[in-house]
């Protein structure tokens, strides 16, 4: 009979030894992100906790207001996280364009998901709906926020280039196609390289996670190959609505480049 492994506060606590070793590593060497490992340490401790608790209550008590709560605050926060890791400066329509992008890409993929390939019913089962949520949200993020800085880098740096084709007659559209192709295969890029080791060199966290929870390591293996291709779609939706409408906040009304 399968069974879980509970660990008791002295066992996870005992976790904390690898925190200690990266601190002394840090502080022999003089690299000085002691302040860092700390706050990071903390912060993931107890917005891990409260996560915990808030979803057990969600979880014994399923209803469709809080899993619609539950989903927007993960849209916000995953689009305020955007914000916070492209260090370059962005427009206020840049970030509008993301804000949408996020939304309507992950969400899409998400109840394709959901209701197409997993078929779930209720519609808002907790259990299942925000766990793939995170999944699909936090690589969404990711793949947007580096396709946002590739853009905005592109669009900077090759300035000289799409002023000459639009002088030349080129469209806006056609003049950026080269920085738009580069910042989407930049943003998906992560993702892709991470299918390519899956089942050889590691085992995924939902995977694993379905594994340590007893379930067989067939049905484990079909829930993640099911997840990993939701996450490249919900990925390649995101950044591609993001890309094809970012590029025009760098135009005016008369087609000039506006940096």
């Amino acid at each position: 009979m399968n069974t879980i492994i509970d660990l008791n506060p002295l066992q996870l606590l005992s976790a904390y030894i690898f925190v200690v070793v990266l601190f002394y590593i840090v502080r022999v060497r003089n690299i000085g992100r002691e302040k860092e490992i700390i706050i990071a340490s903390a912060r993931m401790t107890i917005q891990l906790v409260l996560v915990g608790y808030i979803l057990e209550y969600i979880f014994n008590q399923p209803n469709y207001w809080y899993t619609l709560i539950v989903i927007s605050i993960m849209e916000i926060f995953a689009i305020q996280n955007v914000y916070k890791r492209v260090k370059i400066k962005m427009s206020k329509e840049l970030k509008k364009i993301i804000a949408v992008s996020m939304v309507a890409g992950t969400l899409a993929s998400l109840c394709y998901f959901l209701f197409v390939v997993i078929g779930l019913q209720p519609w808002y089962d907790p259990r299942y709906f925000v766990p793939l949520a995170g999944m699909i949200l936090g690589n969404s993020m990711t793949g947007i926020s580096l396709g946002a800085q590739r853009l905005i880098d592109g669009m900077t740096t090759r300035s000289d280039k799409i002023e000459m084709a639009l002088m030349l007659g080129a469209t806006p559209k056609a003049a950026c196609k080269e920085v738009i192709n580069h910042a989407f295969d930049a943003a998906i890029m992560p993702t892709v390289n991470s299918m390519v080791g899956m089942g050889i060199i590691s085992l995924p966290g939902m995977m694993t996670g379905q594994i340590l929870g007893g379930n067989s390591p067939i049905i484990a293996t079909e829930y993640q190959i099911a997840i990993m291709l939701g996450i490249l779609g919900s990925v390649s939706l995101t950044v591609i609505l993001f890309v094809q409408l970012g590029y025009k906040t760098f135009f005016n009304d008369r087609s000039q480049l506006v940096i």
